[in-house]
């Protein structure tokens, strides 16, 4: 990979590597590790499982001390919002992280560089190569500032469905749906849209590459419309 390149990719984590080719490495999904012969060692799956302990720890860590009202099942519940796939893709466009990606060819064609698994591994896979050129303080000052950063703005949207269902469900009556609006692109790239309904009336909007996605962020458009969420609180949509 080109210096500049990395030199790009090093300014927006607000780091500079000791050793670049942990970078490197973070940044290699295992089709393209694959096609250079590397197998799997040369790609991104150690770093991966590292980065995975690492942000366990750190936001297991930080939500026990910064939310101490809540119990074992709501912190057990908050960080889970934080740390799955979809969160962590999400966090990774902030950076932007997938520019800067690895892969092979038939990966790149098929849309893997905006696939949520392929982007949040590579995300893990960053938190374990900071880990191991700076050590723990690096990699928890990057863990702070690009995943657990905004709290209440990023909840309202990875558990955007749950709580605009709850609030529907306030009016007993009232039902919550779906509707698949759109269906655009080649099928190796598809986008999904998708309307969330209240007893059958659109309330808001929501596109995605895939119909989970598109859900994920028209409930959120939702939250948004009714005043349940302050559209200043996150930019996820």
């Amino acid at each position: 990979m080109d210096s500049d390149i990395i030199r790009e990719l090093e300014e927006h984590l607000n780091y500079s590597f000791q050793n670049r080719e942990l970078l490197v490495q973070a940044l290699t999904h295992t089709s393209f590790a694959n096609e250079a012969h590397s197998g799997h060692l040369g790609s991104n799956e150690r770093l991966e499982f590292l980065g995975d302990a690492v942000l366990e720890l750190v936001s297991s860590e930080f939500f026990y001390r910064e939310k101490t009202q809540l119990s074992e099942g709501e912190l057990t519940k908050l960080r889970a919002s934080f740390v799955c796939e979809p969160a962590l893709a999400y966090c990774a466009e902030q950076i932007p992280l997938s520019p800067y990606l690895l892969l092979g060819r038939g990966e790149e064609m098929t849309g893997g560089r905006t696939r949520p698994s392929i982007v949040s591994d590579a995300m893990e896979a960053v938190v374990g190569a900071l880990y191991l050129d700076g050590g723990p303080e690096i990699a928890r000052g990057f863990i702070e500032r690009f995943i657990l950063n905004d709290i209440e703005g990023k909840r309202y949207f990875y558990d955007a469905k749950t709580i605009l269902q709850e609030e529907i469900q306030r009016d007993k009556d009232a039902v919550l749906s779906y509707e698949l609006l759109a269906e655009t692109g080649p099928e190796h790239l598809k986008r999904f849209t998708v309307a969330a309904l209240r007893d059958g009336v659109a309330i808001a909007e929501g596109t995605g590459s895939s119909k989970k996605e598109a859900e994920q962020r028209a409930a959120y458009a939702a939250l948004l419309t009714l005043g349940i969420a302050e559209s200043g609180g996150s930019s996820c949509t």
